[in-house]
């Protein structure tokens, strides 16, 4: 318990050391290269914070429990939109590009829609991972296509070579995974202790450690005004999660998902994910301010309760 304990703490205290020089050496990077920090923020941030939902997904899947894999991918999901945009937005609000709603919101909306194909028939295949990577494919190279290298809103960069900063974006990043890790490692075990279910375990302390990253990073991204990486980030990480997180049990592990995945926890993914999209469309061109992201954070505390109340404990073996 003590060991878990310090996991915890050590996780957490990594978390907020590298989320700040995280993205600090991210917007360097965007700065050096040319590139602009929302297409960093759409694609190196997201993927890179993602990186706990894709070992957690791998690892799964090859111990055949694919349950846990869908499971990770919808619950980040849903802790991404609920706490992650909610708190952040609670700490400061995030000014709202048109161009996130043009071009970014389509593309989420699309990957909702085929994952929740995916998991209706409650079977995931290898066709299913198929189509899904190819949507993964065609959101590349339309986030690639459709930058238009304008300058970010606001920020200071740090001042620091390309090599420099992709170093530090290296080590900071992976900070950031190990210290998830870490935390929810310790997670985990303090909650098995006390008979919480894996259902459960999965679908909150899993979910939520795995978001950890995106929560670091958004948090951090907020407080420094590089507005545009902090909602890119959330928005590219769903989008990764759906297309690269949800196909890795099709093609290590196809076959049945638990029912609970369709019936219950994607229709709160969707209903989060098409209120973003209203919540975009109507502040296109103000700010994610504290009132809708105290809404989406009070949906997600709600939802999180009814799954720690209907939680079965551990059987006894």
């Amino acid at each position: 318990m003590l060991l878990a304990l310090f996991s915890m703490l050590a996780g957490l205290v990594a978390l907020l050391w590298s989320a700040d020089r995280f993205v600090g050496a991210a917007a360097a990077t965007a700065h050096r290269a040319g590139m602009s920090p929302m297409l960093i923020g759409m694609t190196l941030v997201a993927l890179g914070t993602s990186a706990p939902e894709i070992v957690v997904s791998v690892m799964a899947s090859l111990d055949n429990s694919p349950g846990l894999a869908v499971g990770n991918a919808l619950g980040s999901n849903i802790a991404n939109i609920g706490l992650v945009l909610g708190i952040t937005a609670l700490v400061a609000p995030i000014p709202i590009r048109f161009s996130i709603v043009r071009r970014e919101l389509p593309l989420l909306l699309g990957a909702t829609g085929l994952a929740g194909y995916t998991l209706a028939n409650e079977h995931l295949g290898l066709s299913d991972a198929l189509l899904l990577l190819a949507l993964l494919t065609f959101s590349l190279w339309w986030l690639i296509q459709a930058d238009s290298l304008d300058e970010a809103g606001g920020g200071d960069i740090p001042d620091m070579t390309l090599n420099a900063a992709l170093l530090w974006t290296v080590a900071s990043l992976g900070i950031l995974v190990l210290g998830s890790r870490a935390l929810v490692w310790g997670a985990i075990e303090i909650a098995t202790r006390f008979g919480v279910s894996e259902l459960v375990i999965g679908l909150t302390i899993v979910a939520i450690g795995t978001s950890l990253p995106e929560l670091a990073a958004c948090i951090a991204s907020a407080m420094k005004n590089h507005h545009d990486i902090a909602i890119g980030n959330v928005i590219g990480s769903n989008l990764f999660n759906m297309l690269v997180v949800m196909p890795i049990p099709g093609l290590l592990a196809p076959g049945t998902t638990d029912a609970a995945a369709a019936n219950r926890d994607f229709p709160v993914m969707l209903a989060l994910t098409l209120a973003l999209g209203a919540i975009l469309l109507w502040q296109r061109h103000n700010s994610l301010g504290r009132l809708p992201g105290a809404a989406l954070a009070v949906t997600y505390f709600v939802y999180l309760g009814v799954l720690i109340h209907t939680g079965t404990p551990l059987m006894p073996s």
